[in-house]
């Protein structure tokens, strides 16, 4: 499972997910990519799910990037513990994701073979994604 080395603080607050991704929106290495929908959590564990997933059907050819990296820690406490004393350990590991980030990025296989792949990686995870490919022309994305 992915998870950071090291951080600067053990517990983190939870935040808000408000608007839209600015960086990481547009594919950079890759032809084709699963771009967020919708914002939401994504754990350690989606993301390598996600990943498997997406290897094995297009059967280790071609180039995988992985654009997200769960550096959030949630916290969670024991079951049936009473309120108070504090704030609970960390438990896993999260990466924010707003609408309009690429998750992964596939280069290197035939387009309907990328595209499956992408969306059978897409059922992994916990929020809508849409697949979209870069234009031959310019540097641009086409939703499809």
């Amino acid at each position: 499972m992915l998870a950071p080395r090291r951080v600067r603080r053990r517990k983190v607050q939870r935040g808000r997910m408000k608007g839209t991704a600015y960086r990481g929106s547009q594919l950079v290495s890759g032809d084709y990519g699963l771009k967020a929908v919708e914002p939401g959590w994504v754990t350690s564990v989606q993301i390598e799910a996600a990943r498997i997933a997406l290897t094995r059907h297009i059967k280790r050819g071609g180039r995988i990037w992985i654009k997200i990296f769960p550096d959030k820690p949630v916290t969670a406490k024991p079951a049936e513990t009473r309120m108070g004393s504090g704030k609970g350990s960390p438990e896993y590991w999260v990466a924010v994701v707003k609408p309009g980030r690429i998750i992964f990025e596939v280069t290197g296989v035939a387009q309907s073979l990328a595209e499956e792949a992408l969306r059978l990686a897409g059922h992994k995870l916990p929020i809508k994604t849409k697949i979209v490919r870069r234009e031959e022309a310019g540097g641009e994305t086409h939703e499809s």
